[in-house]
């Protein structure tokens, strides 16, 4: 039986942990080192691991739990989820205003007939996968999909693993508390810049990719095995409430503020900062707004087909009503679409760094949303095979934002008999070797280790993991084509010589690169081992890796069995991981990494590499980023740092107290610290703040 002191340190921890979520996934701000975090989460583990009964579904322990469903459980929404008729033009947004605008007594609260015109709230209109949230006293209890906006499908527990989701409300300690029900309309979505990860890593794996992000966002949420959908990186963006237990807003923009205040993540901002979401108090103004996104909808972090125009005031919202399942208070303004027809002339086949063929559409040259295209993705093999895509086709090509342009399918009733079918290469395009296709996998490989193509890709990712400027994928071909490089490792043993040997190379050139190749050396673990091209380890496995093994030697010897009982690793990348190290070419260049002096252990307890303190703590309550080449390796520094009080987190924010520069800093964070009049140090001034 558990103490009430128990009890009480488990609702606490679960508090902190929510907040720390919602700081880290919704605001990017986060106030806890990862260790602080990992600290935090493992208590919690332990006291519900020894008393279950304390267990509960809101728990952040409980993100992913639960066996593979066998299906998925309908369910009746508490009020209709409508859709919205569209306008395409500045003429259709007058035009619904004009219809709705009939339907008003003259008395109405805003009525666009009375003396006060309406205010109206302009929202991005996501493309992605739409989500019924029910909250019981603060809890989420239910999640569903919009279904027929009747009846929905529950897939609450893949829900749950969506970490910008609360699985309780309010997360933040001075949120208000909510009402006792609460029903919230969203979105799930994955945004651009991790779809092209997401594909990238698939292809990598020699898995099938997605078409778009919506498609993705939509496979993801409908795995019946929860832990499948864990590993997708899904985004919930909030937007309505659609029924709650008692009025606690009066309008649109309130909401969206109030489901903000309950830690709910609504559209984030656009590239540069500006927000997304606005309130005009004029139909021109609005109309003005819609022109202007439409040139601006590259600047989105995420895809979405158009803008949503509501009346802000929701008394007249439900005056208005609903016609044939659509709200007559709202209409989407439709961005044109980005899109165009052109003709297939041939396909070209690339070698990654894995040795994964991937085929790309050469285009008779197109223009989409004012950019010319005559390159575009066919994703691989399967997804050629499913579309029944050939060369010579008429063929529709999309384009979002700044995802790579790809091939939607072929224009089939386009076809004259002339065009062929695309086949895969049995010989690699670079080496001339055997192409294979492993059995139950999408891809087609080259397996030559030697192959130049293969050569250039791992060194240009192993330059851009360890960020050694001045490596691009063009200095790359020139130094496996001139023999220098062979394997990444070599380019510790460069010679200035050697590079005054490539073209465009002069003297300030070649001592840059030397230099920034020499300061690699001290990048932490777990980013030399994504370094090392394995197959299925990025960035994120790498630290998880580096976390559960100290060394990469240790990691070597650790069984399949029990790479794959490691959290997140799993069976595929256990056996990818040992396969590497079974190859001796692979052994050897981890044997000139050690002799280069790269870090190939978890860093110790830096206590005795940076100047020390003792007595008080010095760096109490402060908070610090970093950025830029260090003189030593950043996890030693920021040791140092949490060793006297103060914390390093990620991004640069009002709480920053002081921006750490080294060499070649990182723009974000020097112009956001700029921005804010936060205090700049070098590593020099950082020490003397503890004397």
């Amino acid at each position: 039986m558990y103490s009430q002191i128990i009890q009480e340190r488990v609702a606490q921890l679960r508090n902190e942990i929510n907040f720390h979520n919602y700081r880290y996934f919704v605001l990017d701000s986060p106030l806890v080192s990862d260790g602080e975090y990992d600290q935090l989460m493992d208590e919690l583990r332990t006291l519900e691991a020894t008393y279950p009964e304390l267990r509960t579904l809101d728990s952040p322990t409980q993100r992913v739990s639960g066996e593979a469903a066998e299906g998925f459980t309908k369910v009746e929404h508490p009020a209709p989820i409508l859709s919205l008729d569209k306008a395409t033009s500045r003429e259709d947004i007058f035009v619904w205003h004009t219809r709705i605008s009939k339907l008003l007594p003259e008395d109405a609260s805003l009525s666009p007939l009375g003396n006060r015109a309406p205010a109206y709230v302009v929202e991005p209109k996501f493309d992605g996968l739409t989500v019924v949230l029910h909250y019981e006293n603060g809890q989420l209890v239910l999640g569903a999909t919009r279904g027929d906006g009747q009846i929905g499908e529950d897939i609450t527990t893949n829900l749950r693993t969506i970490n910008t989701l609360p699985l309780r409300i309010p997360v933040t300690p001075d949120g208000p508390q909510p009402p006792a029900y609460l029903v919230v309309r969203g979105e799930v979505l994955i945004l651009l810049k991790d779809f092209e990860q997401l594909n990238a890593r698939l292809a990598e794996a020699g898995q099938p990719t997605f078409a778009n992000p919506r498609n993705a966002a939509a496979g993801s949420l409908r795995q019946l095995d929860p832990r499948v959908t864990a590993e997708r990186p899904l985004t919930l963006y909030a937007y309505h409430i659609v029924t709650a237990s008692h009025p606690v807003v009066a309008s649109q923009w309130d909401a969206l503020h109030y489901l903000k205040t309950l830690g709910f993540p609504i559209a984030a901002p656009l590239k540069n900062g500006d927000e997304v979401i606005r309130r005009f108090e004029t139909l021109d103004s609005v109309a003005d707004y819609c022109a202007e996104m439409n040139e601006r909808r590259d600047m989105l972090l995420y895809e979405a087909d158009g803008l949503v125009i509501k009346i802000d005031d929701l008394a007249t919202q439900e005056a208005l009503g609903a016609v044939g399942g659509r709200p007559r208070g709202a209409v989407a303004y439709k961005f044109p679409p980005q899109e165009a027809t052109t003709t297939l002339n041939d396909v070209e086949f690339s070698v990654g760094r894995t040795g994964v063929l991937t085929p790309t559409a050469l285009l008779v040259p197109t223009s989409i949303a004012g950019v010319t295209v005559s390159r575009a993705s066919l994703h691989n093999f399967d997804f050629i095979k499913e579309r029944d895509i050939r060369i010579g086709d008429r063929v529709l090509v999309r384009r979002a934002g700044d995802v790579i342009p790809y091939v939607v399918g072929p224009i089939v009733d386009a076809r004259d008999g002339s065009e062929q079918s695309i086949q895969a290469p049995t010989v690699c395009p670079s080496c001339g070797d055997p192409i294979v296709h492993p059995e139950g996998e999408v891809a087609y490989m080259c397996i030559n280790a030697a192959c130049p193509a293969q050569r250039v890709q791992k060194l240009n990712y192993f330059a851009h993991v360890l960020d050694i400027e001045g490596l691009g994928e063009r200095t790359a071909e020139q130094l496996v084509a001139q023999g220098l490089v062979a394997v990444p490792a070599d380019l510790y043993t460069l010679t200035k010589a050697e590079l005054l040997t490539l073209e465009g190379f002069a003297d300030k050139k070649a001592e840059n690169l030397l230099a920034s190749i020499a300061s690699s050396t001290g990048r932490d673990f777990a980013r030399v081992l994504a370094a090392l091209g394995i197959r299925g380890v990025g960035t994120t496995i790498a630290q998880v890796l580096a976390t559960a093994f100290p060394s990469l030697d240790a990691l070597a010897l650790t069984s399949t069995e029990s790479l794959a009982a490691v959290e997140g690793i799993g069976p595929i990348i256990a056996e990818s991981i040992q396969s590497w190290f079974t190859r001796a070419h692979n052994r050897e260049m981890v044997e000139k990494l050690r002799q280069a002096g790269l870090r190939l252990r978890v860093a110790p307890t830096p206590e005795s590499a940076v100047p020390s303190q003792t007595g008080p703590l010095p760096l109490k309550g402060l908070n610090f980023v970093i950025t830029g080449t260090l003189s030593r390796p950043r996890d030693e520094v920021k040791a140092w740092i949490e060793a006297r009080g103060g914390k390093v987190t990620g991004s640069v924010s009002s709480k920053t107290h002081y921006l750490i520069i080294g060499e070649n800093p990182g723009g974000n964070k020097y112009n956001r610290a700029q921005q804010l009049n936060i205090p700049m140090l070098d590593e020099t001034a950082l020490y003397t703040l503890t004397k």
